[in-house]
């Protein structure tokens, strides 16, 4: 496959009707570089590995979830704002959509878990989880209670550097991602959304003692990972599901 194609700074087709709304916010990528035919086996029947100069990218991202909101309503207080961490994948499917694939996502809310696993057929898990910001440091803790492996997740800290005014192809190719891609009811599935690009910081890693991206289905990733972003974060709003 070809290079990535630089990423627009919003998504690059209106997602129309607004099924729901969030904010994230405290978010860090990490990503490391891997060789798309690591990736392939794990993405829906229909799409491939995005890549950048010839490699694909599995990403560990901490942040919070801010006020979920349903169909333009005001967003939920409580229930709708939490802790959350996701292991992720990049894929692009034959009409060109870019997109993430969730192999885990963690949330320390069971309702929202068990409502994201019943109608959206996401593979949302409960864990026990905190963020702590300290300055400019930031740590999270995850450990997963439900479904297993119970204790799945460690802890994140990183020291959040200064802004970036030209964040550069690779840190646009791993934020500017316009929809999720899904398998649902043996059809590939699209979730469009919208939000503003990322502003994006650089960051230092100070500790990853983190077993989630092995958990995922990969075991041999790890180690210094190949980049490490923050962002304070953004608001979205996601559309109907496509096929």
């Amino acid at each position: 496959m070809t290079p990535a194609e630089p990423v627009t700074t919003t998504a690059p087709r209106p997602v129309g009707r607004t099924v729901f709304t969030q904010g994230w916010r405290d978010a860090t990528f990490l990503h490391w570089a891997v060789d798309p035919a690591l990736v392939a086996p794990l993405l829906p029947a229909g799409t491939v590995p995005d890549e950048l100069d010839g490699v694909t990218h599995v990403g560990l991202i901490p942040f919070r979830m801010r006020r979920i909101g349903l169909l333009g309503a005001p967003g939920l207080p409580y229930l709708g704002s939490f802790a959350e961490t996701n292991v992720r994948l990049y894929s692009v499917d034959e009409q060109g959509r870019r997109g993430v694939v969730f192999r885990s996502l963690e949330a320390d809310r069971l309702l929202p878990v068990l409502a994201a696993r019943w109608v959206a057929h996401l593979p949302y898990l409960w864990s026990r989880m905190r963020i702590e910001r300290d300055g400019d440091r930031i740590t999270y803790r995850a450990a997963r209670r439900w479904p297993g492996p119970r204790g799945a997740g460690g802890t994140i800290a990183v020291r959040i550097g200064e802004r970036l005014t030209g964040p550069g192809p690779l840190a646009e190719y791993l934020t500017g991602r316009w929809g999720l891609h899904q398998t649902t009811r043996g059809q590939l599935a699209y979730w469009p959304n919208e939000h503003p690009a990322w502003p994006l910081h650089g960051a230092e890693l100070l500790t990853l003692d983190d077993d989630l991206v092995a958990h995922a289905g990969f075991p041999t990733v790890g180690g210094a990972p190949d980049s490490v972003l923050f962002s304070p974060g953004v608001d979205v709003r996601f559309g109907p599901r496509l096929h």
